[in-house]
């Protein structure tokens, strides 16, 4: 059994995957690890770029790639590299992501210090060094209103209208956390057994939401350690296609609210909610189509 098994979920990174494996082939340790490259049908040379840098590790990391004929989706990926792996500790890691070498090392004795312990986050960095908020509180329907009127910008630090997206805090400190960004999530077998797979009913965005409300709920703490750091290039899987993954993260965040909320008399809210949704994502489609998307042509 490795120590830790790196599930990584790949589609048309080409590109991001050699930097991620890379800096992956360099952590330092006495730490066995199995890499799960799981790709999504990818039309460029990702998986040969993967098998490029895989080549390169020695003999403490085994690696494995699952190519899929079809593009089955982040979730339903990463739940097949979940049900693969066979570490005590499983790390979900983006490919636009560069760890530090001693990154196990660092995080790994963490979990010796609570038994309550679930999920295990570091801080994220741009590629020039800042500091990227990668955090959030569950959201509330409220936080929806505060973001379509533009108060979680004008009010960046003010608790209430940027409670979701943790506005007050300066990730400069370790603390208890309930969602941190999926691009690096590490857990460990017997959290995992506890809580299970991911929900597939997300495609995409807001399964490790999803998957992190319920380790809370089953009584697993997150924590986000300040001290280990990682940069993220964030974005670049969904950039790739932003249209469609516009509509997709707004119907999964409708989702996640009816899953959540599912009493009765959130209902109409849920539904008031819902048509929000759909009237933003034609508003950020159009305003991709007509502006955005001709201002990267110019480029």
């Amino acid at each position: 059994m490795p120590d830790i098994t790196v599930i990584i979920v790949t589609f048309n990174h080409q590109t991001e995957i050699r930097g991620c494996l890379n800096s992956l082939s360099k952590v330092r340790g006495s730490y066995t690890t199995e890499i799960l490259i799981i790709d999504n049908n990818s039309t460029d040379d990702t998986v040969n770029s993967a098998i490029d840098e895989l080549a390169k590790f020695n003999r403490r990391k085994n690696w494995q790639i699952i190519q899929n004929y079809s593009n089955a989706g982040f979730t339903k990926a990463t739940n097949q590299g979940i049900e693969l792996s066979t570490g005590r500790y499983i790390l979900l890691l983006n490919p636009d992501t560069r760890i530090p070498e001693d990154i196990f090392s660092k995080l790994i004795p963490v979990f010796q210090t609570d038994s309550r312990l679930g999920i295990l986050s570091p801080q994220f960095r741009n590629a020039d060094g800042t500091i990227q908020p990668s955090c959030r509180r569950f959201p509330r329907h409220r936080d929806l209103l505060f973001a379509s009127f533009g108060l979680n910008r004008f009010f960046p630090g003010n608790k209430q209208f940027n409670f979701w997206q943790m506005g007050d805090f300066d990730f400069l400190t370790d603390r208890y956390v309930e969602q941190p960004q999926g691009a690096f999530l590490l857990t460990h077998r017997q959290a995992l057994e506890d809580v299970g797979f991911l929900d597939e009913k997300f495609p995409m965005f807001f399964s490790d939401v999803d998957w992190c409300f319920r380790f809370i709920k089953k009584g697993w703490k997150i924590l986000f350690v300040s001290s280990v750091k990682i940069i993220h290039d964030k974005g670049s899987s969904v950039y790739k296609n932003r249209f469609k993954m516009i509509w997709s993260s707004h119907r999964s965040f409708h989702l996640y609210f009816k899953k959540h909320y599912s009493q009765k008399r959130m209902r109409p809210v849920n539904f008031f909610t819902g048509q929000l949704l759909i009237l933003l994502a034609a508003l950020r489609s159009l305003y991709y189509l007509l502006v955005q998307r001709n201002s990267w042509k110019a480029h």
